[in-house]
């Protein structure tokens, strides 16, 4: 079973094909193809290639399925005694992606 360890959006990722993963937004319209060129670690089934820091000539191609909103998130501040209470909430944006092909290069 072939795997690839792709980053994007600051963060990892275990890229399998057929897989969808729910990555940092992109630019695109779903159906788009993307594709990933920074590839730090990949294995075929039989072999495995380290990067360092990135395998040369690796990519990861992968379709948008979607974009949204994540879970909301409540941040809360609190002073105890200073009369001092914040409350906020967040939803983080997330583009929805489904691995195609990996190539190791």
């Amino acid at each position: 079973m072939s795997y690839a360890i792709i980053k994007t959006g600051g963060k990892q990722f275990k890229a399998e094909p057929g897989k969808t993963l729910r990555i940092p937004t992109l630019i695109g319209d779903a159906g788009t193809a993307v594709e990933f060129n920074e590839v730090l670690f990949g294995s075929d089934g039989s072999t495995v290639k380290t990067g360092v820091p990135t395998l040369t000539g690796a990519k990861v191609t992968a379709e948008i399925v979607k974009h949204g909103l994540g879970d909301k998130i409540v941040v809360f501040k609190f002073r105890r005694r200073k009369n001092y209470a914040k409350k906020q909430g967040h939803r983080q944006g997330f583009t929805e992606v489904r691995i195609n092909a990996i190539s190791l290069g």
